[in-house]
């Protein structure tokens, strides 16, 4: 009996999804949907942050969303339509945050391939009555694949309102 409990209490604690200080020692690629636009987002100054959701109800202008896993966290600016996508392990690979929508527009990735401990942004216009969704995931970009591990966001509002 104790011998079934340990194979159990094993095989549920390895096949848990990996977290954002966890990494996995097998890379399994993840498959993107075709299509999908790869952008490399603009480079933010060096020490400069996300914006924090909720610091003011009067100009709600700050991150939403915030999504991280293994190497990589992102976040959607809903003022100015911006996703942040932030690298935060020295392992070779690049941070990528997926976008997609509920109202059938392409989705895209944004790429920060600074290195660790920076941040990129990108910028696309949505449709102001849409939810957009992230994920975040790692790149590799001597192979051009994307690998887990990976984490999604909820939907959130292009306005901003919940």
């Amino acid at each position: 009996m104790l011998g079934a409990v340990a194979a159990l209490t094993f095989s549920v604690l390895t096949a848990a999804p990996a977290l954002a200080d966890e990494s996995s020692e097998v890379l399994r690629e993840l498959p993107i949907p075709a299509g999908t636009e790869i952008i490399e987002g603009t480079p933010v100054p060096p020490g400069t942050e996300p914006p924090q959701a909720g610091l003011s109800k009067a100009a709600p202008t700050g991150c939403l969303g915030p999504t991280a896993a293994y190497g990589v966290q992102g976040c959607f600016q809903h003022y100015g339509d911006t996703t942040w996508s932030g690298d935060t392990k020295s392992d070779g690979m690049s941070a990528a945050v997926g976008v997609f929508t509920n109202y059938g527009r392409a989705s895209f990735v944004c790429l920060d391939t600074q290195g660790v401990n920076t941040w990129a942004t990108c910028k696309k216009d949505y449709w102001e009555d849409g939810d957009v969704r992230l994920q975040v995931l790692r790149y590799d970009g001597d192979t051009g694949k994307f690998y887990e591990p990976e984490n999604w966001s909820g939907w959130i509002p292009v306005d901003g309102q919940y």
